[in-house]
């Protein structure tokens, strides 16, 4: 019995030693099944930023769009309308009230744009919602920018959390 537990020790201490790390299992995920990108848009591939206790993931962005149509209107650009595909999930332990039209774009040249409420209004998109914990939501912002700017940076905006109730500070997500 005693040459057993010896031996079945050697063979644990020689496992340990052969400089090989054990890896850790992958955490499993969600597959989720890819979908073509809209005629107009272009894909994009930018890692998640975190705003306090939201995480965006810019995944799409179309610009120069001269005119949007909705389900009773055409509405014509002051500009050109950029459009950004948005995934926000919520990474908090509880909720938090979401307000799309909060979101800033800001341009090369610097100018800090607000969300058009009409073409948001048009093309259907939320307003304010609760985002919960855990809870992934997609959608589209629309801008209406100088015919001449192009847009750098999604200056994001998650919420109030327990640490900043006022969500004062967004996050800048560059586009590129």
């Amino acid at each position: 019995m005693r040459k057993c537990l010896i031996a079945a020790a050697a063979v644990l201490l020689l496992a340990g030693c052969s400089g090989e790390q054990a890896q850790p299992p992958a955490k499993p995920v969600y597959d989720l099944p890819a979908r073509e990108v809209r005629p107009d848009e272009t894909a994009l591939h930018l890692p998640p930023a975190l705003n306090g206790e939201t995480e965006f993931s810019v995944i799409g962005l179309a610009a120069g769009l001269p005119s949007l149509t909705g389900s009773h209107t055409e509405f014509e650009a002051k500009g050109q309308f950029v459009r950004l595909r948005l995934v926000v999930t919520g990474k908090g332990v509880s909720g938090i009230i979401f307000d799309t039209r909060r979101q800033q774009l800001v341009t090369e040249s610097g100018a800090v744009i607000a969300v058009d409420n009409q073409a948001m209004t048009i093309k259907r998109q939320p307003d304010k919602f609760e985002l919960g914990r855990g809870v992934r939501v997609e959608f589209d912002l629309y801008f209406d920018l100088p015919k001449e700017a192009k847009p750098l940076v999604l200056r994001a905006f998650g919420g109030p959390t327990l640490t900043d109730m006022k969500n004062l500070t967004g996050t800048d997500v560059k586009l590129t």
